[in-house]
């Protein structure tokens, strides 16, 4: 089977991106799949949060994006079995220009990641808080998306636009990409916005938001500091467990997706 590229967008910073990014390709990895990780936002969040050290890199998305490196030179390995890496650095926040006058531009990123089909089961795309060129080179290489709400007053504000994004991609440039699910993350059940916030989500979106729920949680924000993610750092902390939870429901969501359709003679 291919692997399944699974780009987390949302063009509003602070949403959990990136920790989910780190941590449910974990969890997924801890059950036996191949994992890679993009770390394709420049701030390179995710690179610092598996303990890699920026410093010591020679390649990274940035050259892997403009040509000078392969992806094989610019995978890593990281402390957890079965996952790898592909780091970012601050050069990266230049690849936006610089793609500017070059053929196919929104291409980039597919291409470099043709050789991950075979080798991988899952890809994930850490992508920028933007809806700029490296947002869309990632939604271009991506089969499915995953859309990390902050359970805030702000929530929706903004969402409307990331799926005009989605749609104008899907259309001209990606038919394939589909909505994997909308993640509400830093959940507090404490709190009566939050619920309320919950409650407006599911009434709009319906079966798009994933059951699991990621609730806020010290630990998972301590383990970057520490180089690690958060399932290595306190597996059995609340957010840990939550994205261990979400690892199996993804992976029951893409089952069900890979399940024929029944017929209308079937279904009589």
């Amino acid at each position: 089977m291919p692997a399944r590229i699974i780009a987390l967008s949302n063009q509003k910073g602070g949403v959990g991106k990136t920790t989910t990014a780190i941590n449910l390709a974990t969890a997924l990895a801890a059950c036996g799949n191949r994992v890679l990780v993009v770390d394709f936002d420049p701030q390179g969040n995710t690179t610092t949060g598996f303990g890699v050290d920026k410093r010591s890199l020679n390649h990274s998305t940035y050259s892997l994006l403009m040509g000078d490196s392969t992806l094989a030179e610019a995978t890593v390995a990281t402390q957890v079995p079965n996952l790898h890496l592909v780091p970012s650095t601050i050069h990266l926040s230049g690849a936006e220009v610089e793609l500017v006058p070059i053929m196919a531009r929104e291409n980039r990123l597919r291409e470099a990641l043709q050789p991950v089909y075979d080798h991988y089961d899952y890809v994930f795309i850490d992508s920028p808080p933007s809806l700029g060129l490296l947002t869309i080179n990632a939604l271009v290489a991506a089969s499915d998306i995953i859309i990390p709400l902050q359970c805030e007053f702000f929530a929706m504000e903004g969402i409307s636009q990331l799926f005009k994004t989605f749609d104008l991609v899907r259309k001209n440039l990606n038919p394939q990409l589909q909505v994997l699910g909308v993640l509400l993350t830093m959940y507090d059940k404490r709190n009566n916005l939050a619920q309320a916030v919950e409650r407006d989500v599911r009434e709009n979106l319906g079966e798009r938001v994933f059951e699991t729920v990621i609730p806020r949680n010290v630990r998972l924000s301590e383990a970057p500091s520490h180089g690690a993610p958060g399932l290595i750092y306190d597996v059995k902390s609340p957010g840990s467990q939550a994205y261990i939870r979400l690892a199996a429901e993804l992976m029951q969501r893409l089952a069900q997706q890979a399940m024929p359709q029944p017929t209308a003679q079937n279904a009589a």
